[in-house]
């Protein structure tokens, strides 16, 4: 499907790699790993026909098709998140805008409005919506945001909808430069499921190893100018990857013994007259061996300590009643908090349930509307977010903006750490102003750890951090010996570092005195239904309380059920009945709805079609008026089916 043979590619001098070779075939799925820089996204832009080899060809299946979702992308006009998630193609947008253009009354014909509704239909627009519905529910988007235009929504968001109107398309390859970095949790587990059974063959680069174990069959790794390729998901890659390099050490080091040997006998057989024909023999057969190249070396493991924040009280954090909301949301009522010494704790829960609000209550950010905030002794509370970065001044180089921290620190060790971090030999003389977003975030990284306070609050903190980075940051985070709280949609980190949770939902707060396993385990495994009943139990429960709490709540309960209790569940029982068979009626009278109207849709288009009628204008135009009537109609009906689908899926 796409082939490309002994590909180079350099920039100013610097070749990034040299005679790269890779095939795609149907039904792939393949991760692009690598440091940063080694040319991953110049890779991406190469396949995609946005930039020229240097040497070597790309080969593509013809008329497949290719579906990119970059990095980062910003809204072109005023569609709305549904327009955005079916937009298959560039003649759908020109449809649109006519379309939209006739309803506002501006002068467009009639005739060309109503191709436009039909052309429209040809190309399963309309037939796209329920689908994009689904696929933007998967990612957290809400039923108000699908008529909001896009570029009322933050760059976040702009990426989420991109990527429902990709999954929406379904095209032969789905190319993903780190689509995981502005998805929560949630979504980023629905859109692990999801690509499970997507019919396309999928390429990404990805920094997250537990979304790349999931998904990925191959591993292809840019690493000192080549393209290595392993079979097996990422786990299975560090694992071959570091047998191949044991291999090749003793393979070279072999070699070189072999040819000092050689050297040795040669010098020695030069002092013989008679001799010096097998010294010149021994000294060929060097020039005539393929040499195996030298390893290039790995950077060794970090081996620095990082400086520890001063002691504190059992509890440094405790919040009282706290009532938050944001107009008329109100996102929590009268909820209790606290957190205890060197605690490592992970907010998890659905998008927009308040973990960030939590976060930043915790760390004075915003204000709350009533409650207490209650500090311990000594505390100092250190906040890191996304929009971290602004405090770094631009007009310093990387070096001196370590160096300028309020609490000195040495300069070795500010440019070991450094090291640690990836601003290696002459990068920490580069100015800020030129560093990428990935590059700002670990230092705005390296300053919080070097001055640590004894609360570290991290809203995503591995988000735009390739895997080595975010190895250092782990390694560093096992050192802190401070109470760490944090926000997450990258599951190797969680489990590398939380040792509690927190799940969010519905305004409560339920904790889990274990780690994302342990959560995991009691919310799959149904303990979650039985968690409900005693939420209020847990909900606001001290750390050091919880696993008395949680045996409490795990505890069978026996007993007879009350006539009022047995009354209740009668009721819910025959309300679930009639909503069930009321949504299977809906169900089928949409579905019979939307039969007639495809069939009557047919029927209207072939008696266009008909060469017949078409000399009669008045009846083409009057056919096409019904055809766009039709159009909506169907629209409306479809909407009918996914709204009582809905309803039934929720009742169960």
């Amino acid at each position: 499907m796409l082939t490309l043979t002994e590909i180079s590619k350099g920039y100013g001098g610097r070749d990034l790699f040299a005679d790269v070779s890779l095939q795609i075939n149907r039904g792939d799925r393949v991760g692009l790993v690598g440091a940063n820089g080694a040319g991953k996204s110049t890779l991406f832009s190469i396949i995609l026909d946005h930039n020229s080899p240097d040497e070597g060809s790309v080969t593509r299946e013809r008329n497949m098709s290719l579906g990119f979702l970059p990095q980062e992308t910003a809204p072109k006009g005023d569609e709305t998140v549904l327009e955005t998630a079916t937009e298959l193609t560039s003649e759908v947008q020109k449809h649109r805008k006519m379309i939209k253009a006739h309803d506002a009354d501006e002068s467009v014909d009639d005739d060309a409005y109503h191709t436009a509704l039909a052309r429209m239909d040809e190309l399963g627009v309309y037939l796209a919506e329920p689908k994009a519905k689904t696929i933007l529910r998967g990612l957290a988007f809400r039923e108000e945001d699908f008529h909001k235009p896009l570029k009322s929504l933050s760059g976040g968001w702009c990426m989420r909808a991109h990527l429902a109107r990709l999954l929406v398309m379904e095209p032969d390859l789905l190319m993903l430069d780190e689509p995981t970095n502005h998805l929560d949790l949630e979504s980023v587990i629905w859109f692990q499921d999801y690509l499970q059974n997507f019919p396309g063959a999928i390429l990404t680069i990805s920094h997250d190893r537990e979304f790349l174990n999931c998904l990925v069959h191959q591993i292809f790794e840019l690493r000192h100018r080549k393209l290595n390729k392993y079979n097996g998901d990422f786990d299975h890659y560090l694992v071959e990857r570091e047998e191949r390099h044991r291999k090749h050490v003793q393979a070279y080091e072999n070699q070189q013994k072999q040819i000092e040997q050689m050297r040795r006998s040669a010098d020695k057989f030069r002092a013989s007259a008679r001799r010096s024909s097998q010294a010149q023999n021994k000294l060929k057969q060097i020039d005539r061996m393929e040499l195996i190249e030298a390893p290039e070396s790995d950077e060794g493991t970090v081996s620095f300590r990082f400086p520890q924040p001063e002691r504190v009280g059992q509890h440094p954090v405790r919040l009282h009643g706290i009532h938050q909301s944001y107009g008329d949301h109100v996102v929590y009522r009268g909820i209790d908090f606290e957190c205890t010494r060197a605690q490592r704790m992970v907010l998890v829960g659905p998008n927009g349930a308040g973990k960030s609000t939590l976060l930043k209550i915790i760390g004075d950010i915003i204000p709350f509307q009533e409650g207490e905030r209650q500090l311990g002794h000594n505390v100092k509370i250190g906040y890191y977010a996304q929009n971290r970065t602004d405090m770094l001044r631009p007009s310093r180089t990387v070096l001196e903006e370590v160096m300028a921290m309020e609490k000195p620190v040495p300069e070795q060790l500010a440019r070991t750490i450094l090291g640690s971090f990836l601003f290696r030999g002459d990068d920490v003389f580069k100015p800020i102003s030129v560093l990428s977003g990935g590059e700002k975030s670990r230092l705005a990284l390296v300053k919080q750890l070097l001055d640590p306070p004894n609360v570290l609050l991290m809203d995503e903190p591995t988000t735009h951090l390739d895997i080595p980075s975010i190895e250092a940051l782990i390694y560093a985070l096992k050192q802190y010996e401070g109470t760490l709280i944090l926000i997450s949609h990258d599951v190797y980190f969680i489990r590398s570092i939380a040792e509690n949770v927190l799940h969010i939902s519905g305004g409560e707060l339920t904790f889990y005195p274990g780690n994302y396993d342990y959560y995991l385990e009691k919310t799959k495994s149904g303990a979650r239904a039985g968690l409900t009943a005693g939420t209020r139990e847990l909900t606001n429960a001290r750390p050091e309380d919880a696993a008395a709490t949680q045996a409490k709540v795990d505890k069978p309960r026996s007993g007879r059920k009350t006539k009022e209790q047995k009354r209740k569940e009668a009721e819910e029982r025959q309300a679930r009945s009639r909503k069930k068979k009321e949504s299977t009626q809906g169900i089928a009278s949409a579905e019979k709805r939307i039969a007639e109207l495809e069939t009557r849709q047919e029927e209207l288009v072939q008696f266009l079609q008909d060469e017949a009628h078409m000399t009669d204008g008045a009846k083409a135009a009057a056919t096409q008026q019904e055809i766009g009537e039709v159009a909506r109609k169907l629209q409306t009906a479809y909407s009918d089916w996914d709204r009582w689908s809905q309803i039934a899926e929720s009742i169960g």
